[in-house]
């Protein structure tokens, strides 16, 4: 079977132009100013990692000694490590890696005496709730929360709500008086 040669270039010509235009392509990307900026601008997508509890200062404060396991673990969480041949001590490690912010680490050991808290360690200052959440903030944006109390602007500007009539309940069953339990004088 012989195929006609013109057939073949007319079935073969739109991938080569295809072919053609797309090397004349990744070569005018090479050879533009900014491509480097604009290569380095994009950077892959990496997981977010958290593992742990995140402890504040505020739970750590909640735990006050003689509180028993149960009573920890309701503030603090179930651990991350329990040693079984070192049963008086809870270990909570908490790591966390997000794109655009610092990575962080935290090892805090809680220890007990019996099923009673002893003392809690920490590998330094643990963060507020505030400057938690702040640190992991990869917006960075001017966020202007509400204030959540009002003014004594505000206050007065408040409708009054009319208060209901005070109905009072009449008795059930027959009404009946009864003799004072003391004598009147």
């Amino acid at each position: 079977m012989r195929m006609n040669l013109s057939f073949l270039v007319a079935r073969a010509a739109p991938f080569g132009l295809c072919l053609l235009g797309a090397l004349s392509g990744c070569q005018a990307v090479r050879t533009m100013p900014s491509a480097d900026s604009l290569l380095s601008a994009m950077t892959p997508y990496k997981v977010e990692v958290v593992q742990g509890n995140v402890i504040t200062q505020e739970q750590a404060a909640l735990i006050k000694p003689g509180m028993n396991r149960a009573q920890v673990r309701d503030v603090l969480g179930s651990a991350l490590l329990t040693d079984p041949f070192h049963g008086d001590r809870w270990d909570y490690v908490f790591t966390i890696r997000r794109q655009g912010a610092e990575s962080q680490s935290r090892r805090i050991v809680v220890r007990f005496d019996g099923d009673a808290f002893k003392s809690i360690e920490t590998g330094g200052e643990l963060p507020s709730e505030r400057d938690f959440v702040a640190s992991i903030d990869t917006f960075k944006t001017a966020r202007n929360a509400p204030s959540l109390e009002l003014s004594e602007a505000q206050i007065k500007a408040l409708p009054v709500p009319p208060r209901p009539a005070v109905v009072e309940a009449e008795p059930i069953g027959p009404a009946r008086e009864y003799p004072p339990l003391e004598p009147r004088s």
